[in-house]
């Protein structure tokens, strides 16, 4: 492994990632050792449930108790549904008055992932404007700069993370609701994971609330003087995880029984703030995260295990940056050619942006050292659009994705070529000015009118 040195020759650590990042030195016969071992070790879930770390909602109680800040509570309203953490904790789902926290990476790279999560709400009959909002008054988490390069500050991330969820907690007034009427659904990883890490950061420090509850106030996003904190952090995926019934018995036109599923589950879902994850006896035994592998099976599919499964996908953000070659070597033969070889998979889902941008994106690089294996990629949300008669182009636009999607999409039973066929006839409406959209535009800015039931 190359160890990067600066320009008067001082050893740096490996290239790119700083000095305390050094080459163990192993002989390859011990590298296969230590490699043996994580396959082994980490093949079930191997966190100490003895000892239990408090919950952080305890100290959100105590604090909103004593005139400290403002808990975002889940009412009766939002339709919550109970589900299990790790540590065999309650934390509940709320399932309508959602407000939709985008992921920068997925509205740049996978547009079919958000597309996908609101056709459904369409679906489901969910009113735009009462059921969920989807407006433009969002920032970026930035975790993408904090993980990437290191600038980033936890006063920083935390200002954005309260300014963001104040939004969510008084968007609803614009629309003739009381305050905390939508409640924030977080639909990249990434952010759910980082802002997670920020909750317990802001609870359990008096210092960092003190100083940004300066810098809120500046921007006007206190609430009678207060930080606005919500009661849970939601990812996207644990709303179609508690909605999965629903969506397989209501919703579901395509027989998927005879595709072969392999899950990808994300490092920011369930490794950081690891108390937080659902998990599920009925899923995999307990033995994994639930969501994602709990929505394959609902719809039918066969979901296939792999040895691999605990990796990371290569994204790892400072290494996409530095170390851009190595990811791209890790995705292929860590995850690609596991999941191809060993399940023979006809599908990859994820959970994550930069896991479906990292495994679908590069799986080009394999064909420059004749690694000539594929697999398609998609999230979870995109698999079951498909397995409720979707649009394969207009709604789960899989003509973004760089991984073969093709043959997938014919072993269910729909056509490429005659969806193909029907959006290059959409492509020319929408050239002729008809624009069709799942979303009222006007909403977004909060000024058209609510429709009435």
């Amino acid at each position: 492994m190359e160890t990067g040195k600066d320009v008067t020759g001082v050893n740096q650590g490996i290239a790119g990632h700083g000095s305390f990042f050094q080459d163990a030195g192993l002989s390859s016969a011990d590298a296969e050792k230590a490699t043996e071992w994580v396959r082994k070790h980490v093949d079930k879930r191997t966190v100490d449930l003895g000892e239990r770390m408090d919950d952080i909602r305890d100290h959100m109680w105590e604090l909103e108790k004593d005139g400290q800040i403002i808990v975002h509570r889940i009412t009766d309203a939002h339709k919550p549904i109970d589900v299990q953490t790790l540590f065999g904790w309650n934390k509940r789902i709320p399932t309508v008055q959602l407000w939709h926290h985008k992921s920068c990476g997925q509205c740049g790279n996978i547009p079919g992932y958000p597309t996908s999560l609101m056709w459904f709400m369409n679906k489901f009959g969910f009113e735009p404007g009462r059921d969920y909002l989807d407006e433009t008054d969002q920032t970026s988490c930035t975790a993408w700069n904090y993980h990437g390069s290191g600038i980033g500050n936890v006063e920083s991330l935390a200002a954005v993370f309260l300014r963001n969820f104040h939004q969510a907690y008084i968007s609803g007034k614009q629309h003739g609701f009381e305050a905390g009427h939508f409640f924030p659904l977080v639909h990249c990883g990434t952010s759910f994971g980082n802002y997670k890490e920020i909750r317990k950061y802001l609870v359990e420090s008096a210092e960092l609330r003190g100083r940004v509850t300066k810098i809120l106030g500046k921007l006007g996003r206190l609430v009678d003087g207060k930080l606005v904190i919500p009661e849970e952090i939601i990812h996207y995926s644990e709303w179609l995880h508690v909605m999965r019934n629903r969506v397989a018995s209501e919703l579901q036109t395509v027989d998927v029984s005879n595709i072969r599923v392999t899950m990808h589950p994300a490092c920011h879902y369930y490794k950081m703030v690891h108390e937080d994850a659902i998990y599920d006896p009925s899923i995999l035994g307990g033995n994994r995260t639930a969501v994602g592998s709990s929505v394959a099976l609902a719809l039918g599919a066969q979901l296939i295990d792999y040895s691999t499964w605990y990796d990371c996908c290569g994204f790892g953000f400072r290494h996409i940056i530095s170390e851009r070659e190595f990811v791209r070597s890790f995705t292929m033969d860590r995850k690609i050619r596991v999941v191809r070889e060993e399940a023979n998979a006809d599908v990859l889902i994820g959970i994550d942006t930069g896991c479906i941008t990292t495994m679908d994106k590069n799986q080009w690089i394999g064909k420059a050292h004749e690694n000539n294996f594929s697999v398609p990629v998609m999230a979870d949300i995109q698999f079951a659009a498909l397995a409720c008669g979707a649009d394969p182009l207009k709604i789960v636009q899989l003509q973004w994705h760089a991984s073969p999607c093709e043959e997938l999409v014919e072993k269910m039973g729909i056509s490429w070529t005659d969806a193909k066929k029907t959006f290059e006839a959409y492509l020319k409406e929408v050239e002729a000015g008809n624009i069709e959209y799942l979303y009222n535009p006007e909403l977004a800015l909060g000024s058209a009118p609510r429709l009435t039931s």
